[in-house]
């Protein structure tokens, strides 16, 4: 995406009064089919910050995710959102708080323009219609994604990569307070995966809350101002990028080995 998106995002400063806001979780339980997945999560998702969240295969990560956005019910425990409970609120007031970009998406059968202003959707009295200020952040979501060119190509006939970026441009013209991403680098080449991690933390930067559900350690661990590390349905640890590496816990827990270098640009970590 490159340095669009720097000159993009200083179109979406004028909302970011509406972005100093934090999400609670107390002693969360949830699952599905029945089965509990998560055992009294504790946690919090705060504005400027880039978090990391990581874990084996069905460690409940993704649950995590569709039960803070309300897409799954709580068996228990207490969701905030501005210090209002979760089931205090309508589905289009959850829709203008955070945005929630899922692992597995459906391809509709339209442009790629057209799924970039459903994320105006909440934005939106009935019926609904587009005002010119909705089309201009479409365009900058789309300036900042690098996929302007894509708007008006058939997103089914668009690469994984591609439809990886309309999707995403999609939750930036939500505009929301906090963006909450399920594996956003999945069918990425490497150079798009460092993209979307730099606009993460970019977005971060500027006041946003960034929850990132990633596979790739290294990446979080050279992007996330902190990490949230989940094993068998609760936090095993949570903490900065050092303070996890130290601790050897995720090495134990992803059964995998790593390594840092100190580089000019900072700590860099790699597998062994």
């Amino acid at each position: 995406f490159g340095g669009r998106a720097i000159l993009y995002l200083a179109a979406f400063k004028t909302t970011q009064r509406r972005w100093q806001r934090m999400i609670q979780i107390e002693n969360l339980y949830a699952g599905y089919a029945g089965k509990t997945v998560l055992k009294g999560i504790h946690l919090e998702f705060r504005p400027g910050e880039l978090l990391a969240v990581l874990g084996p295969n069905g460690c409940g990560k993704s649950t995590l995710l569709r039960t803070v956005n309300g897409l799954l019910p709580k068996a228990s425990g207490k969701i905030r959102i501005d210090d209002i409970p979760i089931e205090d609120l309508r589905i289009k007031e959850i829709a203008r708080k955070m945005t929630y970009l899922p692992q597995v998406r459906a391809v509709p059968n339209i442009t790629a323009g057209k799924l970039v202003l459903h994320g105006r959707f909440p934005h939106l009295a009935y019926p609904r219609r587009y005002r010119s200020e909705d089309y201009e952040i479409v365009h900058q979501a789309l300036c900042m994604v690098g996929a302007e060119e894509l708007s008006d190509c058939p997103l089914n006939e668009l690469s994984g990569g591609q439809q990886q970026k309309i999707y995403l441009a999609m939750a930036l013209a939500q505009d929301t307070a906090t963006i909450f991403m399920d594996e956003p680098t999945t069918y990425l080449d490497v150079g798009c995966q460092l993209e979307v991690m730099e606009l993460g933390r970019r977005l971060a930067d500027e006041g946003k809350s960034i929850v990132m559900v990633l596979h790739e350690l290294c990446l979080a661990l050279r992007y996330a101002h902190r990490i949230a590390l989940i094993c068998q349905g609760k936090i095993c640890q949570i903490g900065t990028p050092q303070e996890l590496y130290q601790s050897h816990v995720l090495e134990q827990v992803m059964r995998v080995s790593l390594g840092c270098v100190e580089t000019e640009q900072g700590i860099r970590y790699y597998y062994k």
